[in-house]
């Protein structure tokens, strides 16, 4: 799945015009955890924790990439030689040898903004939903609970400036809905298990919000990035009306989704709460 459409302009330059992020500004430049980091703009898996080193370069570094997703060329300036993701041609940096920091002699220096993180070992490939069903932080409560989910990231989307801050969005001036970025496996669940599953936490048939919040930020909505989302999507709201279940849920195209602020992230875990709004409700 190819994510373009959803990426915030800084991503844009580095990944389609070979731009390089501030060095020692990268998400990534520092993180020690275990896991594996994927292609921002497909979700292939391309490095695993283990090969990562810290270079001191300002950016990550990795002395191995997960066989064939990483695929080297000679870089414009004839000089480097870049490294771009193997499927779908994504800049990541370029790749150094000799320098000695490991064994393997080899530094792939890669920009942050290239990348998403996963805390998972052994996933290969990723797919992705967008989707708006209320106060974002019990959506993401409930989709972290759903096996083969891998990563949530919580934002705003759909609306008509640039970087919006929550308080922006809270007061109606910025068009955003408060959504969720869903990373999966596609091998452990498919996009229709996703929307199922969506619409199961949240009351679709509410125009005016969700539960007690009330206002456009809060509606129900499926941002899809192609047509094969479009008519899965379709097909389960038809499934539901065919209930007598008055879907009141936009389907819409992909646009630009910009990451809500730290403290919104995984908000009930920091916080050992629950959701006030959301509930799981079988309806299928």
């Amino acid at each position: 799945m190819i994510k373009a459409n959803s990426l915030t302009p800084d991503v844009v330059a580095i990944i389609f015009n070979k731009s390089t992020e501030v060095p020692f500004s990268g998400e990534y430049e520092d993180l020690a955890m275990p896991g594996t980091y994927l292609c921002r703009n497909c979700g292939l898996a391309l490095f695993r924790s283990e090969h990562k080193f810290n270079a001191a370069c300002g950016w990550p570094s990795y002395d191995q990439g997960i066989e064939g997703s990483v695929k080297q060329q000679i870089d414009k300036d004839r000089r480097r030689t870049e490294i771009v993701c193997a499927r779908c041609d994504a800049h990541l940096g370029h790749v150094f040898t000799g320098e000695g920091f490991t064994k393997l002699n080899t530094r792939f220096c890669v920009n942050s903004l290239s990348l998403d993180f996963v805390s998972n070992l052994e996933v290969l490939d990723t797919e992705e939903a967008i989707l708006a069903a209320g106060c974002f932080w019990g959506v993401e409560y409930f989709f972290q609970k759903l096996s083969g989910v891998i990563k949530t990231e919580v934002g705003y989307i759909g609306g008509h400036k640039d970087n919006p801050t929550y308080s922006e969005v809270c007061r109606h001036i910025t068009g955003h809905l408060e959504g969720i970025r869903v990373i999966y496996d596609p091998k452990k669940i498919n996009y229709g298990e996703i929307i199922k599953y969506f619409f199961e936490i949240h009351d679709p048939t509410q125009i005016n919000g969700q539960g007690l919040d009330l206002g456009e930020q809060y509606l129900s909505a499926i941002f899809y990035f192609n047509e094969e989302q479009q008519r899965i999507a379709l097909d389960v709201i038809k499934t539901l009306q065919s209930q007598g279940i008055k879907v009141s849920t936009q389907l819409i195209p992909m646009s630009i989704f910009w990451k809500a602020e730290d403290y919104h992230q995984s908000y009930y875990a920091k916080n050992n709460q629950k959701p006030y709004c959301h509930i799981w409700q079988k309806k299928f």
